[in-house]
């Protein structure tokens, strides 16, 4: 069995973003600024890890976990990562330092078709693409539906439990508004694509012995636009935002609170602003 696992480097999660003027409208303060693995995909990461864990256990064969992400050079750690998580190996498809993937310049359509092409060119077959239902910089949740629309796959989004059956399908328990619901998913021609939720595990920290044997495994890395004239690709539309950002800005800052000593001061101060009757 094979997974693909795309992932992406965002800002830390824990970092307070800070927009920059001086750089434009769209201006986002990147220097000095700690990035990592996106925790959706990190998610991701652990699920497929999970999954390789089992099949081991239960004899059915070896699996392999591929990581893949679409990005700078600086990408590279983030794939060092998941490797050290415990991926076997990683696709790097490297673009310009100037290309911002945080929906400004490539966004989930140009993803979408790069992934597929890294789908369709490996060798023995995909049977799985788990990916993270969002990132945190652009929050679109659009990459795994497109993926799984262009390889005409089964696909479920918002996973919040995965299991593999002995005949090869996965039967996924997927968040709604109204609940949860279970559908399986038979892979035949192509992969099945599942998007994972917040609540689907919590990611392991990779240990030390992992972090240095993630430093001997293999990870093949391919210029974007190598990439596309491969794929054949028009590089243009990968890159060309289907939606255009104007502009990026900071929420205005909270009010300050006030504290009362009683329900009746809280109620009258209420009253004040009328809030209540």
């Amino acid at each position: 069995m094979k997974i693909i696992v795309p992932i992406k480097r965002v800002i830390d999660y824990a970092i307070k973003i800070r927009v920059d003027p001086s750089k434009g409208p769209r201006g986002v303060q990147l220097a000095n600024v700690k990035m990592s693995m996106n925790p959706f995909c990190e998610i991701a990461m652990e699920e497929a890890i999970r999954i390789k864990e089992a099949a081991a256990k239960a004899k059915k064969g070896a699996a392999e976990v591929v990581a893949v992400s679409i990005g700078p050079k600086q990408c590279s750690e983030t794939i060092r990562t998941a490797l050290a998580m415990g991926a076997d190996r990683g696709v790097h498809i490297e673009t310009k330092a100037d290309v911002r993937g945080d929906y400004v310049d490539l966004q989930p359509w140009g993803i979408a078709k790069l992934l597929k092409g890294v789908v369709e060119k490996e060798e023995g077959g995909v049977d799985l693409v788990l990916l993270g239902k969002q990132s945190i910089d652009s929050d679109c949740g659009q990459t795994g539906p497109l993926l799984a629309g262009l390889l005409n796959a089964p696909q479920a989004t918002f996973a919040a439990k995965v299991e593999q059956d002995d005949d090869g399908s996965f039967k996924v328990e997927r968040e709604t508004d109204s609940g949860t619901e279970t559908i399986k998913l038979k892979p035949a021609d192509s992969p099945a694509v599942i998007s994972c939720d917040l609540r689907l595990n919590t990611p392991r920290y990779p240990t030390m012995p992992n972090i240095m044997k993630a430093k001997k495994k293999p990870v093949q890395t391919i210029s974007l636009e190598d990439m596309v004239n491969e794929l054949g690709l028009d590089l243009d539309d990968v890159l060309s935002p289907k939606n255009e950002v104007l502009e990026v800005y900071e929420p205005p800052p909270r009010k300050e609170g006030e504290m009362v000593e009683s329900v009746g001061e809280l109620i009258g101060k209420l009253k004040e602003k009328g809030l209540v009757a």
